[in-house]
C-alpha cells in the first residue's frame, strides 16, 4: 500500500500563547544535542477511536483541532524551545502509517528550515490518528512524551490560569571537563526488561543464523539523568541519553543461557554511571561528533530503543483511552526494537521490531520465541 494516500486538508502554525522574557533568550544546545543534528526525528503518535456513527458529532474533529490548537500555544509557552511549530489490529504495520507523520524521512539538520515540532491529525473511517514529530537535536524520548503529557494535561484543563503539574526545566547543563575519578559500582538486581532485551537479543541473533564466531552487539539508550551526580531534574528537558552496549559472538550467545545474557546487559547498564556519562563529554569537547546512522544501526546488532516507562496511553484528547500506539519511518534499521507499555498496563510491554524478511520470517517460525510472547503476554508489531 502506498504510504502517500493520506489527503492533507489544511495546515496552520501555532505561536505560543505569550512570549516570557526567558524565552527571549539564546537556547544553546549542548553536547548531546549536538550529537544529535544527523539522525531522524522522533515520531510517535497515537489512535483514537470514534465515537459510533449515530453519536459522532459532525464537526468532531474541528473540535478537537480547536482545542489541540489552543492546548499546543499554551504548552508552547512551557515548552519553548519547540516554538517553531506547524499543526496540520495487524501484527505487520502497514506503510500508510507512515503518512500518519509529517517530516518524513527528515534528518534533525532539516530543523534550520522546517519545523522543529509538528503535530498532524489524521481522520480515518472509524478513528483518529495524533501523530507528533519533534527535531531529536531539542529532546530526546523522556522530552517527547513530556511534551506530550503536557498537551494532553491542558488539552483536559481548558481554562484560564492552567497550571500544568511538571513544568519542563529548561536551563542548560554545563560540565566540568574533568570525571571524577571515583567509579562506584552499584548493587542492583537484574530487572525485567533486561531478561526481556536479553531474550529478544538471542531470538533475533537465532534468527539471523550467524556463524558461531560473528561479533553481535546488543544497545540501549540509556537516560543519563539519574545516573549523574548530582542527578539531573527527571524534568530536563533536552537531551540526556547515550547509549550503552553488550558484546559477545553469536556462538557464546547461544550457547549460554538466558540468565547470562541478561547479565552482561545489567553489567553494561550499572557500569554507566557518573564517571562514563562525564567522560563522553569530556571526549566529545575533545572530538566532536555527529551520531551518523549507518554508524548506530548494523546487520549484526540489536538495538533498544524508546521504553515502556513513558507515559503514553495516559494521553487522551476527548475521544478516549487511545487503542494502539505506532511510529513513523524514523530509525526502522535492522536490528531496531522499540519497547512501549501495553494498552492494559499492569506492567505489560508491546515491541515492535525491524528486520529483513528472511531474518523476521526465522524469528516467527522459531517455536521457542512464539511460545514466550504468548505466555508473557508480549504484543508484536513487525
Amino acid at each position: 500500500m502506498s504510504p502517500s494516500i493520506v489527503r492533507c486538508i489544511s495546515e496552520c502554525f501555532v505561536k505560543p500563547q505569550h512570549v516570557s522574557e526567558e524565552s527571549k533568550q539564546p537556547f544553546y544546545l549542548t553536547t548531546w544535542d549536538l550529537s544529535m543534528l544527523s539522525v531522524h526525528y522522533i515520531q510517535r503518535g497515537l489512535l483514537y477511536a470514534k465515537p459510533p456513527p449515530d453519536d459522532c458529532p459532525k464537526d468532531l474533529i474541528k473540535n478537537i483541532l480547536d482545542r489541540l490548537k489552543k492546548s499546543l500555544s499554551l504548552t508552547l509557552v512551557h515548552c519553548y524551545p519547540l516554538a517553531v511549530s506547524d499543526l496540520l489490529s495487524p501484527i505487520y504495520v502497514p506503510l500508510i502509517v507512515q503518512s500518519f507523520f509529517d517530516h518524513d524521512r527528515a534528518i534533525n539538520h532539516d530543523g534550520h528550515t522546517s519545523p522543529l515540532l509538528s503535530i498532524q491529525v489524521t481522520e480515518l473511517v472509524d478513528g483518529v490518528f495524533i501523530g507528533c514529530s519533534m527535531n531529536h537535536a531539542i529532546g530526546d524520548g523522556t522530552s517527547f512524551w513530556h511534551f506530550f503529557n503536557t498537551l494532553s494535561e491542558i488539552f483536559q484543563a481548558q481554562g484560564a490560569n492552567i497550571k500544568i503539574s511538571r513544568p519542563p526545566v529548561l536551563k542548560r547543563v554545563h560540565f566540568k571537563t574533568q570525571s571524577k575519578g571515583q567509579f562506584r559500582i552499584q548493587h542492583q538486581p537484574i530487572s525485567s526488561f533486561q531478561f526481556l532485551s536479553a531474550f529478544v537479543w538471542r531470538s533475533i541473533t537465532k534468527a539471523r543464523r550467524f556463524p558461531s564466531d560473528q561479533v553481535t552487539v546488543c544497545r540501549f539508550a540509556i537516560n543519563n539523568r539519574s545516573r549523574l551526580e548530582p542527578p539531573l531534574s527527571p524534568d530536563y528537558f533536552g537531551n540526556s541519553v547515550q547509549t550503552t552496549r553488550a558484546v559477545t559472538t553469536a556462538g557464546e550467545l547461544l550457547e549460554q543461557n538466558l540468565g547470562w545474557a541478561a547479565w552482561q546487559l545489567h553489567q553494561a547498564v550499572v557500569n554507566h554511571a557518573d564517571k562514563s556519562v562525564r567522560g563522553f563529554v569530556d571526549h566529545w569537547l575533545n572530538l566532536p561528533f555527529i551520531y551518523q546512522i549507518g554508524q548506530l544501526f548494523d546487520p549484526q546488532s540489536v538495538m533498544m530503543g524508546s521504553s515502556p516507562r513513558f507515559n503514553k496511553y495516559g494521553n487522551e484528547f476527548g475521544l478516549g483511552k487511545a487503542l494502539t500506539l505506532r511510529s513513523g519511518y524514523a530509525h526502522k534499521f535492522d536490528g531496531k526494537v522499540s519497547s512501549y507499555p501495553g494498552r492494559e498496563g499492569g506492567g505489560s510491554t508491546d515491541l515492535e521490531i525491524c528486520l529483513p524478511a528472511l531474518s523476521m520470517n526465522a524469528l516467527e517460525s522459531d517455536v521457542e520465541f512464539m511460545t514466550a510472547v504468548f505466555f508473557l503476554g508480549l504484543k508484536l508489531k513487525f
